[in-house]
């Protein structure tokens, strides 16, 4: 079955180029998703490793400031002691001083202790045995350690203090029954957060911010007197959820529109710490690897996909090539219908399904009327073209798929029917014989004779035994007079016209 074995091969072949395809795109998104796998692991490890940085930078900032502020604040402390000893009040001012201040903290970023009467008027000045007369009553710091006696140690607002920009550190001092005696104050400039700050070898867009717990500003570098004093808590676009305690957080921040990796160190004490780091920094190196890589993916599925194409189109091209090849080998050139060998092979495969499954088989055996003097007369190309039109008024009359219209040989024509009746086969050959007569016109006058045959597959018998009975139903028509239909029965040949 030669045929039949060029039709496995030919979808075998499509089917082949179909599977080469989705071979090909099942590769290049596998690959894709690997390669996008791996860009966002990049892309989370680079934004790790800044986020450590940022964490380590934080935390050594933040332990320098919270040891200033521990030391000046242990400089309060003692004064505060001090000062309620009894003792005191009775001594020199130059011992006074002396007893105060001799372990105060000094650092040319710290001010000078001051200490305040219940009225907020100066008494001690560490700078001065004689201070100039001064009032910090109006101040907030005074107010907040005269109303609140468990404030504890207090970070003001930034502010101007005695000529320069500093934050004041102020202790409540208190008396043995509890009363309110005044306030120790000592102060530390922004020299220091400068100083600080100016150490670091930061990139631009990089931020590092101070503030108070209360989310004001205490220091912000770059440096800017109008963010400097900032409460955050005001602003209703920025949440504290956003950047929790210990926390990270990536986008537009509370001060500008810069997108930025924000990390906030956690700490104890009055004031803490946040850093910043523009993201576009952060991700710059692993922007530049996702171009590479991304251009290069982009190059690879490019070339798979277009060699994949090229060779499923060749693969189609031999499949169409086959196709023309087997249309040629089994199609008759002048009539257009299936030939010989393609009938043959159609009649064995339908005999042997009809047997499977006890359906029956017919077929119409079609000889042109006097065709052999037609054709001696008016030549062969008239002959052809009787032909060509019988071979239309088959076409036309037999519409089912399965269906079979073969030229047999010379003027002879067949049409394979499965799963037909005698009956049904006998009116389709009527049919076609009517076709033929209403066609034929003018000088070109001919009929056909067509015989009938229709079976149900036995044990033993061959579908040779069809043609065959066809094939005498046929003679039978011709000695009948011609231009009629003839069915025959099997075994026994009944002649129907």
């Amino acid at each position: 079955m030669p045929f039949r074995r060029g039709n496995d091969a030919r979808r075998r072949w499509r089917l082949s180029a179909k599977l080469l395809i989705a071979a090909s795109i099942a590769t290049v998104l596998g690959f894709s998703a690997i390669c996008a796998g791996v860009m966002f692991d990049m892309r989370r490890g680079e934004e790790q490793l800044a986020r450590r940085t940022l964490e380590n930078l934080a935390s050594g900032i933040e332990a320098d400031i919270s040891r200033n502020v521990e030391l000046y604040d242990l400089s309060l402390r003692a004064v505060a002691s001090n000062l309620e000893m009894p003792e005191i009040r009775g001594v020199s001012k130059e011992l006074r001083q002396l007893i105060l201040f001799d372990h105060a903290a000094t650092a040319k970023h710290f001010g000078a202790i001051q200490v305040f009467d219940t009225k907020g008027n100066l008494t001690i000045d560490a700078a001065s045995l004689d201070p100039q007369p001064e009032n910090r009553s109006d101040e907030e710091y005074f107010a907040i350690q005269r109303d609140h006696p468990d404030a504890g140690l207090y970070v003001s607002r930034p502010m101007l203090h005695r000529g320069a920009y500093a934050i004041v550190l102020s202790r409540r001092i208190t008396g043995e029954d509890g009363r309110f005696l005044g306030v120790v104050v000592g102060s530390i400039r922004f020299s220091y957060f400068h100083d600080l700050f100016g150490r670091l070898n930061l990139t631009p867009g990089d931020t590092i911010t101070v503030l108070r717990n209360d989310r004001t500003i205490i220091m912000r570098t770059p440096f800017d007197l109008d963010v400097i004093g900032k409460n955050l808590a005001e602003q209703l676009d920025w949440r504290s959820e956003n950047l929790k305690v210990g926390g990270a957080f990536s986008g537009k921040g509370p001060v500008d529109d810069t997108p930025r990796l924000y990390v906030r160190r956690s700490s104890s004490g009055p004031l803490y710490v946040v850093v910043g780091k523009p993201l576009e920094a952060v991700f710059n190196l692993w922007r530049t690897e996702a171009v590479r890589i991304g251009t290069i993916m982009a190059f690879l599925v490019l070339f798979v996909l277009s060699a994949t194409l090229v060779l499923a189109r060749e693969i189609v091209r031999r499949a169409d090539a086959e196709d023309k090849l087997e249309e040629l080998a089994t199609t008759d050139a002048l009539t257009g219908l299936k030939n010989r060998r393609k009938f043959d092979t159609e009649i064995d495969r339908e005999w042997r399904r009809a047997g499977r499954y006890g359906q029956p088989v017919a077929l119409l055996m079609i000889d042109a009327d006097h065709f052999k003097a037609y054709n001696d007369t008016y030549g062969h190309q008239a002959g052809d073209q009787v032909l060509v039109g019988i071979a239309i008024c088959i076409s036309d009359a037999v519409r089912r798929a399965g269906d079979c219209p073969a030229r047999f040989g010379g003027e002879e024509f067949a049409v394979l029917l499965p799963n037909m009746t005698a009956l049904e086969a006998f009116n389709l050959a009527e049919t076609i014989r009517g076709k033929v007569q209403q066609w034929c016109e003018g000088e070109l006058i001919t009929t056909v004779s067509v015989g009938v045959a229709s079976m149900r597959p036995l044990a033993g018998q061959q579908w040779s035994d069809l043609i065959e009975a066809a094939d005498k139903a046929l003679y039978a028509a011709k000695a009948n007079g011609r231009n009629q239909s003839v069915l025959a029965t099997v075994p026994k040949i009944a002649l129907v016209a």
